[in-house]
């Protein structure tokens, strides 16, 4: 855990490099793994949610749960994913955003660790980080870790749930 939660932050703080600053203040609820590292960082931070489940069998992603905060489409925007692996979940976050008037080349995603690249066997999509590029070319990624296999069981070891 102290691992992770070293990544998480080393990763958080290289996204807040790139955010503009100013002081305001804003409560907000947390919960969320990379939320407590960006929270660490910068505790007045204000924060959006996307709530957004993928079918296993299918990998699409469903959107359950989106609010932000209402200037969100004049602010850069960093978007927390812990494993990014098919990019799927992440393609739909960034749509999201977009209906909120959020444009992709001021969104910065956040990764711990991320696949690079593939196809889906099952449904043919794109895999990783070079699905949501070909989607989004203006995104900056930001992450500690390409690798070929995503470590899916980090969630149950982060939050002792194994």
């Amino acid at each position: 855990m102290f691992s992770a939660d070293r990544l998480i932050r080393l990763v958080v703080e290289e996204g807040l490099n790139q955010l503009p600053y100013k002081e305001c203040m804003v409560t907000t609820p947390t919960g969320e793994a990379m939320e407590q590292g960006l929270r660490d960082c910068c505790r007045s931070i204000r924060i959006g949610k996307i709530l957004i489940q993928s079918d296993e069998e299918t990998q699409r992603a469903k959107v359950y749960y989106a609010k932000f905060p209402p200037d969100i489409y004049r602010r850069k925007v960093l978007l927390m994913y812990p494993i990014l692996s098919t990019g799927n979940t992440v393609i739909e976050a960034v749509k999201v955003l977009i209906e909120h008037g959020v444009q992709p080349s001021v969104i910065i995603l956040l990764s711990l660790f991320s696949t690079p690249h593939g196809e889906c066997s099952m449904t043919g999509h794109g895999l990783g980080a070079k699905s949501i590029i070909q989607e989004f070319p203006e995104i900056t990624i930001l992450t500690t870790e390409v690798h070929p296999v995503a470590p899916t069981h980090f969630g149950q070891k982060y939050f002792g749930t194994d």
